[in-house]
């Protein structure tokens, strides 16, 4: 069974996080920030992945911890449910239009963090949301997730089109990376035998 539930709990934060990667896409996310439970929806929706995230953070100062600490648990929780990535395709690619928005993602589920961000967010709030917070997000995801991530932005005006084109293209790669090679369903992706 490809699922696992974690809890993260700090003095700022206490996140849980519920995911099944061999789900329909369905998703309860409660974080507390609005537009960022909107945009986990969408990562949900787009890659299939059960999800359901409680998160209670310090909200009072702003909502860098509860974005950041969401990321880290949720990266720690993909870790988890993939196991040792025995017979998962590893690699996802994706080239996602959304109106006047662009992005490509491509990843890879190395073990070897590493985050390749070209997305260049033209406001600094979508609402009341801090847009800073995507990059954020993504770079806790990539580290604690143990993927490589490159996300560029090909084009965008719209802030919020090309915040979601970006969490919709990474979710897109995610589900082909995820997904269990009926070729290789026994095998480990790798030529050294281990990710």
């Amino acid at each position: 069974m490809r699922q696992t539930t974690l809890t993260r709990t700090t003095a700022e934060t206490d996140v849980t996080v519920e995911i099944n990667l061999d789900g329909t896409g369905a998703y309860d996310n409660q974080t507390g920030v609005g537009f960022f439970d909107h945009m986990l929806d969408q990562l949900a929706r787009h890659s299939l992945i059960d999800m359901s995230i409680r998160a209670k953070g310090d909200l009072h100062i702003d909502d860098h911890h509860t974005v950041e600490d969401v990321g880290i648990t949720l990266g720690q929780a993909l870790a988890s449910a993939l196991g040792d990535k025995r017979g998962i395709r590893r690699y996802g690619a994706c080239l996602l239009p959304m109106d006047d928005a662009q992005v490509r993602t491509a990843l890879d589920l190395s073990a070897r963090p590493y985050l390749i961000w070209n997305v260049d967010i033209p406001t600094a709030r979508i609402g009341t949301f801090d847009t800073e917070l995507v990059r954020e997000f993504f770079q806790a995801f990539s580290t604690h997730g143990g993927i490589t991530l490159h996300v560029d932005m090909l084009h965008g005006i719209n802030s919020h089109h090309i915040v979601e084109a970006t969490f919709k293209s990474v979710a897109r790669a995610l589900r082909d990376a995820i997904e269990v090679d009926p070729r290789k369903s026994g095998d480990i992706p790798s030529t050294k035998g281990a990710l």
